[in-house]
This record gives structure tokens, sequence and C-alpha cells, in this order.
């Protein structure tokens, strides 16, 4: 049985608020360039990663088994956090983590206020968002008009997503937020009122379908941004990130990870039933059944380059117009993206 907690539904969902991760770096200058690795570093240091309880640690499942296993080419020393605010940046400040998963607009004040102290390597999780609702008649966002619309954690960013998508489809004053902070309270609302329709994360909806007959995944978020946008941005959950000290001093060992994330993503990807399993032994996901099912629908990738670039950007523009704080009131510059 699952046992997601309200702190894993507002990790999960993007609710950390900017606030909170304000305080966390909020004494960290840049980082100096440092000295260039030898190659008996490389050979010796294992890199430190910080992942989070989560979608976007599933696509890393495949290489931190080969880790546990000591079939891993490279040394990584693996911890997983639930909160990337209280937990991971102040480890990422202090140097005590090298690489680290962090939601994407969580990097981005953590860029702003480190002043260029971390740096966004690759995607690794795209939108993890979906409508759910008892009614299947949803087959489009103005569907939602005249609906009550549940949405969880308001001032976070899939409240911003939501506002965003609304107005995008014309239907931003026909339709009834509210708010909720737990993820059975959108479940509930929806069984005791069938026309309604609200918003959750992965692996959430999978928990609440299986649970409940009468429930749907009416709409796509990420095929409702692709409508809704005239670039190449995407909606985009999770990122990995890196000190830019240690890239500095590290650039192979970073080099390496990618590529090890990048075949570890396609791996779990293509064999959900295994790597279900997998996901549960570390803790990510409580259930097999459940990561199984939810894989799919977490869209795990690993972009990187122009490419994560263009998805990033985008959607990081979206959020700053939407609330200049969710990124510390800036957009990051252009050395926020690992690109060369």
């Amino acid at each position: 049985m699952h046992t997601f907690s309200r702190r894993d539904f507002i990790a999960i969902a993007g609710g950390i608020s900017a606030g909170a991760v304000l305080s966390a770096c909020s004494n960290q200058g840049k980082t100096s360039d440092g000295s260039a690795e030898t190659t008996s570093e490389s050979a010796e240091l294992a890199v430190r990663v910080a992942t989070l309880k989560g979608p976007t640690s599933m696509g890393l499942a495949k290489l931190q088994k080969d880790v546990q296993d000591g079939k891993s080419e490279h040394s990584y020393e693996f911890k997983m956090y639930t909160n990337p605010a209280d937990e991971v940046l102040p480890l990422l400040v202090k140097g005590d983590v090298d690489i680290a998963c962090l939601p994407a607009n969580v990097a981005a004040i953590a860029y702003n206020k480190t002043k260029g102290g971390v740096r966004v390597i690759d995607i690794n999780t795209l939108s993890v968002l979906y409508m759910v609702s008892a009614d299947d008649g949803i087959l489009q966002l103005k569907d939602l008009a005249g609906r009550t619309l549940y949405v969880p954690n308001q001032g976070a960013t899939p409240d911003y997503v939501t506002q965003f998508l609304l107005a995008s489809a014309g239907v931003a004053d026909q339709v009834t937020i509210q708010y909720v902070s737990e993820p059975t309270e959108i479940i509930a609302s929806l069984v005791k009122d069938p026309t309604a329709a609200g918003v959750l994360p992965e692996p959430f909806v999978t928990v609440a379908l299986t649970k409940n007959e009468s429930l749907h995944r009416v709409l796509d978020l990420r095929k409702e941004w692709g409508y809704a946008v005239d670039d190449d941005s995407e909606l985009v959950t999770g990122v990995t990130v890196v000190r830019s000290e240690f890239l500095t001093q590290h650039r192979k060992l970073v080099e390496q990870f990618l590529n090890d994330h990048e075949d570890s993503v396609h791996e779990v990807t293509a064999d959900p039933k295994t790597y279900g399993q997998v996901i549960v032994d570390l803790g990510i996901v409580d259930a097999a059944p459940i990561a199984t099912k939810a894989i799919p629908h977490c869209n795990l990738v690993y972009l990187s380059g122009d490419q994560m670039r263009e998805s990033l950007e985008g959607y990081l523009k979206v959020l700053f117009e939407a609330n200049p704080k969710s990124v510390s009131g800036q957009l990051p510059q252009d050395d926020f993206y690992l690109v060369d």
C-alpha cells in the first residue's frame, strides 16, 4: 500500500516556496574556478549525487542499482532526500554534494542566489501533471468552463502552469479554482462531484485511478502546454544541476555522469516492470505496481545541450511572467545552461 505523505505531495507537485529556497541560498557567492582534474583524481573520486523521492529520481534507478551491485564503471555516492530547499540546497551551498536533482524553478533560484554557483546539465523529467475527473467528456481545456478545478498548493508551480494554460485556452475567468494541500482532498472532491476536475502529479494520478475506478486521466498537461506555446519549450518538472566549481575541476566526471544518466533513463523507460521493483527497492516509490504503471506517464527523459536549453528556458519565462519570485526575481543568465 502506498504511503505518500503530504511532504511528498508538495515536493512532487512543485510546491516548494521561493522563500524557502532563498533562505537556503542566501549566503552563497559564486564559487572559484579551482584547478583542472587529474587522471588520478578522476579514478579515485566518488561523485556525490543528491536525488529526490519521486519521479525526478526514477530515471536514475538503473544507474543506482548498478552502483549497489558493483557493476558501475564509475564511482558514485547516491543519497535521497524529500525536500530540495531544506535538505539539498544547503548541501550544494556547502560543497557537500556535487550533483543534484531539483525541481526546475528551484534550480533557477539556486543559480541566482549562488551567483552562478550551480549550473543545469540536463532535464530529467518533463511534465508529471495531469487533469483527472470522473467525467471523461472533458476532452480539451475549454470543456472546463463552468466547472470547479482543484489545484494543489496555491502560489506553487502547478498553480502557475494551470493559470497559464487556462488563460491560453480563453477560459481562465470561467473556471472556479479550489486550492488544496493534500492529494486525498482532490480525490475525495472528484468522487463527490463527478463534474469537477483536479490537477494531480504522478505517481498520485496512478494511485487515484487504481483506487477509484470512476476517475479518469482526462488531460495531459504536457500536451496542453504544447498547444499553448509558440516555441520549443516544454513543461518541465525536474532538472539535474552541478556545482560550478565541481564542473570546472572535474569536467570529465560530469560528462561520465551524463552518459550514465542517459543510459539509465533509456533502460528504465524500456522496462517499467523490472525497474518498477527497483524503484521501490530504492525507496523512490512505495509500491511496485504503482511504480510500474506510473513510469510511462512520468515523462522520464534525458535532455541536454541546446535541446535542454530550448525546453527549459521558455518554461522558466512563463513562471517568471506569472510571478517573478518563482525564479527569485530574474531569469538565469546564459551560463546557467551547460550546452557545450
